[in-house]
């Protein structure tokens, strides 16, 4: 079955703003734990947090970050990849900022949980017509794709 309905071209707009501001934070992060930190910097980081197979999940996240926004601010795949990076901040805030409460200054889970939120939202409702999803592919993949 493919999703032949589109939002309208103001829901389109939100959704476009929503996507490029929500991407673009996402590969921010993604380019900073490859680049700035480096992966092995990253993989210590993530061993010191407790996280469990540091080896490969600071890659797998600093890649799926850096990837993911790029094709979330792109509109490319935006459902599987917004699955993708709702999973990557539901993991963030359970492994990591979730003892230290709610506010991000304090090392909280906040701006984790409106990454995550977001992702989660453009994962349920598409990227919109303002996208290669919406340009490209809508009509002619399945709707759980666009």
């Amino acid at each position: 079955m493919t999703n032949t309905t589109a939002p309208s071209s103001s829901a389109s707009l939100g959704l476009l703003v929503l996507r490029v501001v929500v991407g673009l934070i996402f590969v921010a992060h993604g380019a900073q734990k490859i680049f700035e930190y480096t992966l092995p910097g990253t993989i210590g980081s993530f061993a010191d947090m407790g996280v469990p197979l540091p080896e490969i999940a600071a890659p797998f996240v600093a890649f799926v970050e850096l990837i993911g926004g790029a094709l979330l601010a792109l509109g490319l795949f935006t459902r599987p990849v917004g699955i993708l990076l709702a999973i990557d901040m539901i993991v963030a805030i359970v492994a990591v900022h979730l003892p230290a409460g709610l506010w991000v200054g304090e090392g909280g889970y906040e701006f984790v949980a409106v990454l995550g939120v977001a992702a989660l939202a453009l994962a349920f409702t598409g990227a919109g017509r303002f996208s290669i999803d919406g340009a490209v592919l809508r009509g002619r993949a399945p709707a759980w794709l666009v």
